[in-house]
């Protein structure tokens, strides 16, 4: 009888066992967060201006004389060389007034031929005694006279060959004509406009630059160029010229040279340059920052912010305030917080928290739909 209780309870505590439910374990779900190495850079503003485009050599061409046209031999457009002639006044007029220039200063060279050897026999004819002071003072007169004449001859035949000179007009350098102010048979006083040229020796931007941003911008620095007319061309600029006095509403002058222009580029259309300086932020940070996806900010009652650290050590992260100085595109600029070479975590802010366990997401990992 004994025996068979025995059994009987070994059966029990078998069934016992069976019919009890195994024993769980929690385990703590790793999660993989995206992330970010931190890197520092500089508190940077961009603004940007739009300016005009002006040919580095532009000048309006006229003729020093005056006179009739006779001649046009270039259009709105042409392209010339330097030297080249772009038209001519009537000929005759200038032709004339050289030929009798250089007549009279033959006659006054003959006449001061005359007036030296009547100086010379005179001088000779006082030292015997056989003219009287006067007569001799007379000759030295009449020759001085001829030598004046002859120098005011000479200067004639000078003017009258520059005239003729000038009567043809040429282009001072190589490049384009942009205007063109005259036909053939028009009267053309001196010094009037009648051409407009602009040379190829490059383009630059003139630009009105507020008061508030003078100080901002170095000669000689380096700017970067837009153009409405050709979104998907951009140039590099260089400061050539700061104005140092104020014109239109307090804004200064600014001339940036395009130093790799394109053949589309004209004078006259409109350019957008981006001047990049250092600017202080919120708290007035000079320093270096650090730019960050907004993505990775989070906010504490009270209006603080922080970011989570990775700890490589412990694989953990770390909930840390940070003070931010701007905001730049999608990116925030960091000024105190964070050291160089940090990880921090830059998505799912809202589901980690201080201590947690992490793995880096891995970049390399494509993820398909």
């Amino acid at each position: 009888m004994e025996i068979f209780m025995r059994i009987l309870f070994c059966i029990f505590c078998l069934l016992l066992t069976a019919c009890s439910e195994p024993v769980k374990e929690n385990i703590e779900v790793i999660r993989a967060i995206a992330w970010t190495k931190v890197a520092p850079t500089h508190n940077l503003q961009v603004r940007r201006l739009s300016g005009v485009i002006h040919a580095v050599e532009a000048t309006n061409l006229s003729f020093q004389a005056g006179g009739r046209v006779e001649l046009v031999k270039v259009k709105l457009g042409d392209t010339v060389k330097a030297g080249e002639v772009l038209a001519q006044l009537e000929q005759r007029s200038f032709l004339l007034k050289k030929q009798s220039s250089a007549a009279n200063l033959q006659k006054a060279k003959a006449l001061l031929v005359e007036a030296k050897n009547d100086y010379e026999r005179y001088a000779k004819l006082l030292t015997k005694g056989l003219i009287s002071q006067s007569d001799y003072d007379k000759s030295k007169s009449a020759f001085e006279t001829a030598l004046s004449a002859v120098d005011l001859a000479t200067t004639e035949l000078e003017i009258s060959i520059k005239d003729l000179q000038d009567s043809v007009l040429t282009a001072p350098y190589h490049g384009k004509i942009t205007k063109r102010i005259l036909e053939p048979s028009m009267q053309i006083s001196p010094g009037q406009s009648v051409f407009e040229i602009e040379g190829d020796n490059g383009l630059e931007v003139k630009i009105m630059m507020p008061e508030t941003l003078l100080n901002n911008i170095v000669k000689s620095s380096e700017v970067s160029i837009q153009y409405p007319a050709f979104s998907l061309q951009h140039s590099i600029g260089i400061i050539t010229e700061i104005g140092t006095r104020a014109q239109t509403a307090n804004a200064f002058p600014i001339t940036v040279l395009i130093t790799d222009p394109f053949l589309q580029l004209r004078a006259g259309m409109t350019a957008e340059v981006d001047f990049t300086f250092n600017a202080g932020g919120i708290t007035q940070h000079q320093g270096l920052t650090f730019r960050i996806p907004i993505t990775a900010l989070g906010n504490k009652i009270g209006q603080e912010t922080f970011v989570y650290v990775f700890d490589s050590e412990t694989k953990t992260i770390e909930q840390r305030q940070v003070k931010i100085e701007g905001i730049s595109h999608n990116d925030v600029l960091i000024s105190a917080g964070l050291s160089e070479g940090e990880i921090i975590a830059i998505a799912g802010i809202s589901f980690l928290r201080d201590g947690q366990s992490v793995n880096l997401f891995d970049k390399q990992i494509k993820t398909f739909n």
